[in-house]
């Protein structure tokens, strides 16, 4: 039984990118599981007081397994030979050609084992072998998990032949305290790592494998990332609460501080009160985007001239610092001060006027062309919910006339904040104001959806528009290309229909929204777009844990409003729960599979006289009741009521399924059955195609 140790593969370079680090650290780790794995190499991933997983700072990749196999099992070989009507002549005496392979193989012909297939009988040499001591094969492994990283452009450096995501400098390979022998990317194995660039500038003597990330701390480097990140978050928490505030902390802005730092320090700092007349929003963003600092809010969520750096170490004059960073960003909160007061220099609707100057896309016009559609559009929705159509038409004609400001033009990502602002400078109503900011909501996935009625309206005509446009001008998604982002405006509009508890026809509005559109253009009929919306909305569900039957149930009824198929979709949900619904299921199959084979046309109704059979009696009665029951239902759209009064139905007809031949001789008594089933079928579908549950 081979004995286990601590192993550590670390590769030194140069800062890695801080975006793409995580990424290429996990698939280092895998790449080195991978490599084990292929080598029979048995890994304890559970062993230890170091947990295994990617380790890696800004200077380094790492792997750290806390307990592997120090050698590979034995080696087993198999190798076919030939047939034995080949290998051996009429007397039974070798040929030349198994007197060849055995010689090959390093084994007497007579040692040779003997297997059959389905050709027959044939010789194979079968040999074992110790297996190879791990730390001989570390090298080999680590350069094949090397070369596997998702580096799209690798940078070589001085005179190497070798090429990687950054300049690599030095290789740890330790296994248990044993260095492992090896090369790679021209470093020679090694077990003296690096410290911190500034606090511990030498090397770094590790003398066992699970020793590593004690040591990089008496050099001040955190090489496990998830330490270094409850670090940063402590430090940010600690700075915020001297300042007396929040901060504003969001994941990817973290992470990537977590990229750039490997013995962080948080720096609380301050700038101008005179700056806070500028939107928060693009403050904000300059912090975050540009400097990656961290804004720190007032107990009412503002931002306070307060914010916190996070240096890369444990300065003794952290007052230096602070100067620094306070430096690097006033310039820029100079710009953002001199384009809001230059932008506020004139109302928000004169640079409607501008918008035709600006293409919007080639074949879809101008963005006073695309304005004036989601306009009208916008008017259209405004009608159909009794809303104030004028205001609606306001808020879509100056929804991206922000596009012409200073501010936007240096900072695109505050599309529709900095027009609630200007608008709300000009006089416009509050409720215009925010919907032309709402309008862009959901701006992401998991983002909420526009707060105000008239936000939604306008989210809703905006996207009708994109995804209409979008189509006929041939920017249809394909496979992971979608240039007009035309799966993210689905699944937002479906978001906002549904969450918004907006009950619009869709199709008629797709309808709308075509009829906008250049005459010179090829439209998409509104079927297909509703079908590419649909999608999109199987995908928003299956994140809720929908099973996919139940949304094909639903889905191959076509509703018109994703409102009402949000509704029917609970009642399916609800109706699965039911002990009838699997029998209910599999007899709407039976019926629908029934129903296609039939030729000609299927009576109407039912004629009672013609009912031969007591379990056809029986059902038609429970039917006709149930008929009766489910039409005030359906009226108001009570879906779980009707398909919970529908599952009583599951007796009679799994007894008339049972006792009546469906398809009898006599074609009267036939088409009066096939009906009865047609009757069924139809009340089930008025909710959905329940017959899509059964597994059957």
């Amino acid at each position: 039984m081979a004995d286990f140790l601590p192993l550590l593969i670390e590769l030194g370079t140069e800062e890695l990118p801080p975006k793409a680090l995580p990424e290429l650290a996990q698939a280092f780790y895998d790449g080195v599981l991978k490599g084990l794995a292929a080598r029979r190499i048995e890994v304890k991933s559970d062993a230890g007081q170091l947990p295994a997983g990617p380790l890696y700072s800004p200077r380094r990749l790492a792997v750290f397994l806390p307990a592997v196999a120090t050698q590979q099992p034995v080696q087993h070989s198999e190798v076919l030979g030939p047939y034995t009507n080949i290998g051996l002549d009429a007397e039974g005496k070798p040929t030349p050609a198994l007197l060849g392979f055995a010689q090959k193989n390093g084994i007497e012909w007579e040692k040779l084992d003997r297997v059959t297939d389905a050709k027959g009988m044939r010789f194979v040499a079968r040999s074992s072998r110790p297996g190879a001591a791990t730390a001989t094969l570390l090298a080999e492994i680590t350069a094949e998990a090397l070369k596997a990283l998702p580096v799209p452009k690798p940078m070589r450096w001085g005179d190497r032949d070798y090429a990687f995501v950054r300049p690599a400098h030095w290789l740890v390979m330790l296994l248990g305290r044993d260095v492992a022998p090896g090369e790679v990317l021209g470093l020679k194995s090694d077990r003296m790592s690096r410290g911190h660039r500034f606090h511990h500038a030498k090397p770094v003597w590790l003398n066992d494998a699970g020793e590593y990330l004690q040591a990089l701390r008496e050099a001040k480097v955190l090489a496990d990332p998830r330490e270094r990140r409850e670090r940063v978050r402590a430090e940010i928490a600690a700075a915020a609460k001297e300042a007396g505030g929040q901060a504003r902390v969001l994941p990817e802005l973290l992470e990537e501080v977590n990229c750039l730092v490997e013995w962080p320090k948080a720096i609380l700092c301050s700038f101008e009160r005179e700056f806070l007349r500028v939107p928060q929003e693009a403050l904000i963003l300059t912090m975050e985007t540009n400097q990656k600092f961290f804004p720190v809010l007032d107990a009412e969520g503002k931002l306070s001239e307060k914010f916190i750096g996070i240096a890369n170490l444990e300065s003794k004059d952290p007052a230096e610092i602070r100067k620094g960073y306070e430096r690097v960003i006033r310039p820029r909160f100079a710009d953002a001060k001199f384009f809001f007061d230059e932008d506020l220099k004139q109302p928000l609707d004169a640079w409607m006027t501008g918008l035709a100057t600006v293409t919007f896309q080639q074949k879809l016009g101008s963005y006073a062309d695309r304005a004036a559609r989601v306009a009208r559009l916008a008017g259209i929705i405004a009608e159909t919910l009794g809303a104030d159509s004028l205001k609606a038409n306001r808020a879509a004609s100056l929804a991206k006339c922000d596009l012409l400001s200073r501010m936007v033009g240096e900072f695109p990502e505050l599309q529709g904040k900095m027009g609630r602002h200007y608008a709300l400078a000009s006089g416009e109503p509050a409720d215009v104001a925010d919907a032309i900011d709402e309008a862009y909501a959901p701006r992401f996935s998991g983002d909420a959806i526009a707060a105000s009625p008239l936000g939604r309206l306008l989210a809703v005509a905006d996207r009708l528009d994109t995804i209409a446009g979008g189509f006929a001008a041939g920017l249809k998604p394909s496979g992971n290309k979608d240039p007009f982002a035309l799966r993210r405006n689905a699944q937002g509009l479906a978001r906002t229909l549904i969450e918004g508890q907006m009950d619009l026809d869709l199709g008629a509005l797709l309808d709308d929204a075509n009829a906008g559109l250049p005459r010179e253009l090829t439209w998409a009929p509104s079927t297909e777009l509703y079908d590419f919306i649909l999608e999109r909305l199987r995908a928003y569900y299956a994140e809720q844990g929908v099973p996919g039957t139940q949304f094909d149930a639903v889905a191959e009824v076509r509703p018109g409003s994703l409102l009402d198929f949000d509704k029917r979709l609970k009642a399916i949900a609800e109706f699965a729960r039911l002990r009838e619904a699997a029998s209910l299921a599999a007899a709407n199959k039976r019926i629908r599979n029934i129903l296609r084979k039939v030729e000609g046309s299927i009576p109407p109704v039912v004629d009672a006289s013609l009912l031969a059979e007591p379990a056809e009696q029986v059902l038609h009665d429970a039917l006709a009741s149930a008929l009766a029951d489910t039409d005030p239902l359906l009226a108001q759209r009570d879906y779980v009521g009707t398909l919970k009064r529908l599952a009583a139905l599951q007796a009679p007809v799994d007894n008339f399924f049972d006792r009546t031949m469906v398809m009898a001789e006599d074609a009267a008594l036939r088409d009066n059955r096939l009906a009865l089933l047609k009757l069924i079928a139809d009340r089930f579908a008025a909710v959905a195609a329940v017959e899509q549950l059964s597994a059957g």
